[in-house]
C-alpha cells in the first residue's frame, strides 16, 4: 500500500469520527423539539385560599394572589399580557415592566401598586381554594406558563 493511500484512508477515518462526534455534541435546542424550554417569566406561587375568613375585605382579597418571577437578566415589557384563571377570569396588565429575576405579586384586590405589587381592583374573589388553575399568557394569547392546584383535568 502507498503511503498516498495510508494518508487518505487515515483522512477518511479523521473525517468520519469527527462528523459522528459533531452530531453527538449538537445542544439540546437542535434536538427534535420535544424539549421544552423553561418560560422567561413563570408563576413562582399561588395564595389561592386568603389565610382567615372569606369576608371580602380588602384585606382579605389582597391575601388571595398570584407571584410571576422573570428568569432572565433582561426586564420584560408586560403590557398587554394576561393572567386568568380557570372560570376565565382575565387580569390585563398595563404598563408594567419586570425587571430581570424579579417577582411581582397580582392581588386581587385594590391597593397602591408597586415595582413588587400590583391589584386586580375585585371585589370578589377569584382563585378557588380547592381545585383551579392561574394561566399567564403573553401579548399574543400564548400560555406561557400555567399552575394547577387541587382535583381537575389536565389537558
Amino acid at each position: 500500500m502507498s503511503a498516498s493511500s495510508i494518508t487518505r484512508r487515515v483522512a477518511a477515518t479523521v473525517l468520519a469520527a469527527g462528523a459522528v462526534v459533531s452530531a453527538l455534541a449538537l445542544p439540546a435546542s437542535a434536538d427534535d423539539g420535544s424539549h421544552r424550554q423553561r418560560p422567561r417569566v413563570e408563576i413562582s406561587a399561588v395564595q389561592a385560599d386568603s389565610p382567615g375568613r372569606d369576608d371580602r375585605s380588602n384585606r382579605s382579597l389582597n391575601a388571595e394572589w398570584v407571584e410571576i418571577t422573570n428568569t432572565t437578566r433582561r426586564s420584560i415589557d408586560l403590557k398587554g399580557w394576561t393572567l386568568r384563571d380557570e372560570q376565565n377570569n382575565r387580569y390585563r396588565f398595563g404598563d408594567v415592566r419586570l425587571q430581570g429575576g424579579a417577582t411581582l405579586r397580582i392581588h386581587t384586590g385594590s391597593g397602591r401598586e408597586t415595582r413588587q405589587d400590583v391589584f386586580q381592583n375585585r371585589r370578589d374573589y377569584v382563585w378557588d381554594n380547592r381545585s383551579d388553575s392561574a394561566s399567564l399568557c403573553d401579548e399574543h394569547g400564548r400560555t406561557v406558563d400555567t399552575e394547577f392546584w387541587g382535583r381537575h383535568r389536565r389537558y
